[in-house]
């Protein structure tokens, strides 16, 4: 059996529990399909991707967190987790552009190393749950879990995360 990429990767444990995917969630960014471990560069990431949710209630609201637990560089990821992207208020069936956007998009700018960066869907108990701003001071030193915590969110129900390095570099040490 194939392992999970989300838990090899460290996704699992580093930002999320682990958790079981229940609804269909998709990422693209210029027709470009994210998939668990993909490879993007910065110059394909500038804007907001597409995010399709799946389900079949529109009375059902999800809220998305895109983030980067390897900021600002792998090897000391103090920053982490860096928030890019807060979305809340997103019916089933829809996208983001349906939803309540709380924090804009931050295009990935890694400046050293492979960076990960993860979307993770929460489904919310109503509509109007989340009153993020009341927690979010900075984008600096997030933290999902304490986020979806706070606002009742429970474990998320899909994930996707794809990796970037600076536009020029391959990740490793340069010399």
């Amino acid at each position: 059996m194939p392992r999970d990429p989300l838990i090899v990767s460290g996704v699992v444990g580093d930002v999320v529990d682990p958790f079981t995917r229940c609804v269909d969630f998709g990422v693209v960014y210029n027709n470009r399909v994210v998939y668990n471990g993909c490879s993007l560069k910065p110059s394909q990431v500038v804007n907001q991707p597409r995010v399709d949710i799946g389900g079949d209630d529109l009375r059902t609201f999800y809220t998305l967190i895109m983030v980067d637990p390897d900021a600002p560089n792998p090897s000391n990821p103090n920053l982490r987790e860096y928030l890019h992207w807060l979305v809340t208020d997103i019916p089933a069936t829809t996208g983001t552009t349906f939803g309540n956007e709380v924090v804009h998009y931050e295009s990935p700018r890694p400046s050293m190393g492979i960076h990960r960066y993860i979307f993770v869907l929460f489904q919310q108990l109503g509509r109007e749950a989340i009153s993020a701003p009341d927690i979010i001071d900075s984008r600096q030193n997030f933290n999902t879990r304490d986020f979806a915590r706070f606002h009742n969110l429970g474990l998320p129900v899909a994930a996707v995360y794809f990796n970037c390095n600076r536009e020029g570099g391959t990740g490793g040490r340069r010399l």
